[in-house]
Parts: C-alpha cells; structure tokens; sequence
C-alpha cells in the first residue's frame, strides 16, 4: 500500500526544478538544494553544523578559575600571561573574558576610594 507521501514523491520526480518551485512557490534554488541533499545524504532535516573547536579544555577552565581565584584583581590581559607562563595555554584576552563571563565571574571596576592621609584619619576619629 502506497501512502500520500511516495505518491507526492513520485509525480514530483518526473517534474523539473522550475515546475517544482512553481508549484510549490518557492525559489529554484530552495528545490535543487533540498534534491540535492536528498541525494547526497538520503535526508531532507537539517545537519549539524561544523564549529571551531573550542580553545580553552576542561583543564585550562579549571586552571583560570583557579588563577582568578587566587587573585581577582588581576586584568584580563595578565591573567592571560600567566595562564600562558604557568600552563602553556596560549589565548587572548577576548577567550578570557568570554570564559569568565560563562563561568558568572563578572567584570567590574573596582569602587574609588578616596586616599586618606594620617592627618584625616585623625580628623576623622
């Protein structure tokens, strides 16, 4: 028993590219990369897409947030020098940023204090 689908499949298959954009209203070449697809792979869904590996492993997250820990004073651009010194990880000040901010280490300024000399110390007592 035939279903809808492989009835469908085979009255388009007889049909060319323009005919099949015609019929379904969309672009040419929406159809002829989905045939092609079909083709290729046996699957219309849409496949994973290849990524950049990620810079920072597993060790060198735990060893920036042990570095961070350490010293939180520190700006981003030394803690990349150490990190580079001490482990060999060479990364940018920009991965350790976008690192720490996935680990919930947020960036701030420090408050401004005012200098207080031992005169206004006694003042203020």
């Amino acid at each position: 028993m035939q279903t809808a689908s492989t009835n469908i499949c085979e009255s388009l298959c007889n049909m060319s590219i323009h005919e099949i954009s015609l019929l379904l209203n969309i672009p040419q070449s929406t159809v002829s990369g989905i045939i092609t697809t079909w083709k290729q792979l046996g699957t219309t869904a849409t496949q994973p897409h290849r990524r950049r590996p990620r810079k920072m492993t597993e060790w060198g997250q735990h060893m920036l947030k042990r570095t961070v820990r350490r010293s939180c004073q520190l700006s981003a651009e030394s803690v990349a020098k150490d990190l580079q010194t001490l482990c060999g990880l060479q990364i940018s000040t920009t991965t350790v940023c976008r690192e720490l901010h996935g680990m919930v280490f947020p960036g701030r300024a420090a408050a401004s204090k005012p200098y207080i000399t031992k005169c206004n110390a006694k003042r203020r007592m």
